[in-house]
């Protein structure tokens, strides 16, 4: 069982990642914390811990399919996951693995959610349909419309996503 990111890394590490993987779970973990520093000042209840803990490990399986840190492919997914499963790690943290990849599916939870956006925004990328589910869950948890929470977490999304030349640089260095 995962307490703590160091954790997350020492598992990491103990199974064999690379320096490479493990700077990209950690740069993916610093827009995770902007993306929860901007949950925590709408009032959002979340799992801190899982949203952490799912964004450290949900590359895990590119420790077996290193390839796949440069260039497509989904194999690392269900390999993570399994890997995960297979030394401990909480059940929903290691589903992390596969479903940061397989957002579109509706029954993903609002941390699962996160880890695939914080994924996406580390990098820049802006992925509309994933943002406006998180919106729309979090205008649902406050019982407010979509265009309340839509204005500041818009602006949250793109400060993050603006850091993202800094982080590359780093991924690479």
């Amino acid at each position: 069982m995962l307490i703590d990111r160091s954790d997350a890394y020492a598992l990491l590490r103990a199974l064999g990642a690379n320096e490479r993987l493990l700077r990209h779970v950690q740069l993916v973990g610093e827009a995770a914390d902007e993306l929860m520093n901007a949950y925590t000042g709408l009032q959002v209840r979340f799992d801190a811990r899982l949203i952490e803990l799912g964004v450290a490990v949900h590359d895990a399986g590119k420790i077996t399919y290193p390839e796949e840190l440069d260039g497509p492919g989904s194999r690392h997914e269900p390999e993570g996951q399994a890997m995960m499963l297979a030394n401990g790690v909480q059940p929903a943290v290691a589903r992390c693995c596969v479903s940061h990849a397989a957002w579109q599916h509706a029954d993903n939870s609002f941390e699962e959610l996160s880890v695939a956006l914080a994924d996406k925004l580390w990098k820049g990328k802006r992925e509309e349909e994933l943002e406006l589910r998180v919106i729309d869950m979090i205008a649902a948890q406050r019982g407010v419309a979509r265009w309340d929470v839509f204005t500041t977490l818009d602006s949250a999304f793109e400060d993050i996503a603006a850091g993202a030349s800094a982080r590359l640089r780093r991924s690479i260095a």
